[in-house]
C-alpha cells in the first residue's frame, strides 16, 4: 500500500485538521469526496464535513466541487507549504500580535495566530497554550524609551526553556542596591511591558515566597533538573494586582 493510499487513524482533532490539509495540498488541483476523506480518517463523512467548514472558516483555501465527481480541492496558490512553528516561536507571534488590538488590521491578526496554531502537530500545540497561558503583558505595552534590556545572555532562553519544560530555575540576582544571591525558583509567568521591563514571577525557595525578578537583574539562569510542583498560574499573577495585563492568548 503505498503512502498515498494510507489511513490515519488515532488522531485527535488538532491533528486530523492539520492531517487533511496535507492530504489535501498534496493531490491538488485533484479533489477528494468527504466520502474518501472519511474513510482515510476512519470518522463519519459528517465529521469530515465539520471538519472542512472549520478549516474553511479560519481561511484554509478549501473548495467544494458539486456533481458525481466532485469533492475537496485545496488551492495551493494560496496556502503556504508546512511551516513547523517550536511552541516557543508561537507564543512570540502571540505576543507580539497580540498588540494589534483594536488597531488596524486586528481581525487578521488573530486569523492568522489561528493560522499558526492549527498547524502545530496537537502536542507542540497543547505545549503552546500552555507557555501562553504564562506570559502576561501590562499595560501599556512600553514606555516612551522603548523595551529595556533582558540582562545577561541566555538568561531569558533559560527562563523560556523552564516555563516550557517546568523546571526549577537557579537564578543568581541582585537586589536594587546590588547585593547579589543565589537562589531556586518555580517559574510562574513573564511579565513584560511595565516600565519597560521584563519579569520573572516565580516562587523563591529563599524566601519561601511568590517574588518578582527583573530581568536585567538576572546576572545568570540555570535550568535544573528538578521538575517543579504544580501551581496556579492565577496564584502569580495576583502577585502584580495594581497592573492591567492581558495574556498571550493563543486561540
Amino acid at each position: 500500500m503505498s503512502v498515498a493510499e494510507r489511513t490515519v487513524t488515532g488522531v485527535n482533532r488538532t491533528d486530523r485538521l492539520y492531517a487533511l490539509v496535507e492530504d489535501l495540498r498534496a493531490i491538488a488541483p485533484r479533489r477528494r469526496s468527504a466520502r474518501e476523506l472519511a474513510a482515510r480518517f476512519e470518522v463519519s463523512v459528517r465529521t469530515i464535513e465539520r471538519d472542512i467548514t472549520a478549516l474553511q472558516e479560519s481561511g484554509v483555501p478549501i473548495y467544494a466541487e458539486t456533481g458525481r465527481t466532485g469533492g475537496y480541492t485545496l488551492d495551493k496558490k494560496m496556502s503556504l507549504p508546512p511551516l513547523n512553528f517550536t511552541p516557543a516561536e508561537a507564543v512570540a507571534i502571540a505576543v507580539a500580535l497580540g498588540r494589534a488590538g483594536d488597531q488596524p488590521f486586528g481581525r487578521q491578526a488573530r486569523s492568522a495566530l489561528r493560522k499558526v496554531v492549527a498547524a502545530m502537530p496537537g502536542t507542540e500545540g497543547e505545549l503552546a497554550r500552555e507557555l501562553a497561558r504564562r506570559v502576561l503583558v501590562a499595560e501599556p505595552p512600553e514606555p516612551a524609551g522603548g523595551i529595556r534590556p533582558l540582562g545577561a545572555a541566555g538568561v531569558s532562553r533559560a527562563i523560556e526553556e523552564a516555563l516550557l519544560r517546568r523546571r526549577v530555575l537557579r537564578l543568581d540576582y541582585a537586589d536594587a542596591k546590588g547585593a547579589l544571591t543565589s537562589r531556586d525558583v518555580e517559574p510562574g509567568v513573564f511579565l513584560g511591558g511595565r516600565g519597560g521591563f521584563w519579569y520573572l514571577v516565580a516562587w523563591c525557595r529563599l524566601r519561601d515566597d511568590v517574588r518578582v525578578f527583573r530581568f536585567d537583574r538576572i546576572a545568570a539562569a540555570t535550568v535544573t533538573a528538578e521538575r517543579c510542583p504544580e501551581r496556579p498560574v492565577e496564584g502569580f499573577a495576583a502577585e502584580v494586582p495594581e497592573m492591567v495585563m492581558h495574556g498571550a492568548v493563543l486561540d
